[in-house]
């Protein structure tokens, strides 16, 4: 025992803590910082703009460093100017998910979709509005008879700007994300 009733174990872990409290900021402060663990297993999109073909671009699927999935995609009807309404490709950039559903019931768009953010263009002239991921299929998921609801192969992957993928390529992603976690953003790069 010490001299002041405490047993002396006692006296030499309240010691020890104190001590490791008061050195902690300066060894933490020494070795490189870490990144949260939250953070490197976080799940990303993103959208590859080939430069050389737009409709032949890759959407691919990641959990931190791991990638889970890459898929063929398209955006815009071959125009490379982000900032043609209508026609041009997504714009660069980190689009926020606003909204993901399986029967989402637009006038153009239907079924499986990821809604996204308006973004300005590289130029800063014209506000990309109505973007998704999205295919062709009906409100439930099917393939219709029409065109707009129907894929035909490569020539579908045209579309006024959004992203576009195969039907069952939507579906798979669909299925992947609800099991890894789906993410926030969007990243859009060529």
């Amino acid at each position: 025992m010490s001299s002041d009733g405490l047993p002396l174990r006692g006296a030499v872990i309240a010691w020890a803590v104190v001590t490791a409290l008061a050195l902690a900021p300066t060894a933490a402060a020494q070795r490189p910082a870490e990144a949260p663990s939250a953070v490197t297993s976080a799940t990303t999109l993103v959208f590859d703009k080939n430069q050389h073909d737009p409709t032949d671009s890759r959407l691919s699927v990641y959990r931190g460093e791991k990638l889970w999935a890459v898929y063929r995609a398209g955006s815009g009807l071959g125009v490379r100017n982000d900032c043609v309404r209508g026609k041009g490709w997504l714009p660069n950039g980190s689009w926020e998910i606003r909204r993901k559903t399986r029967t989402y019931d637009g006038e153009l768009i239907k079924g499986y979709a990821v809604y996204l953010q308006d973004m300005r263009c590289s130029r800063g002239t014209v506000t990309r509005t109505e973007m998704f991921i999205h295919s062709e299929m009906n409100r439930d998921g099917s393939q219709g008879r029409g065109e707009a609801r129907r894929w035909d192969g490569a020539v579908d992957y045209r579309s006024n700007g959004c992203v576009k993928v195969k039907p069952i390529d939507i579906k798979k992603m669909f299925r992947l994300l609800d099991r890894i976690g789906w993410p926030t953003h969007l990243r859009v790069v060529s």
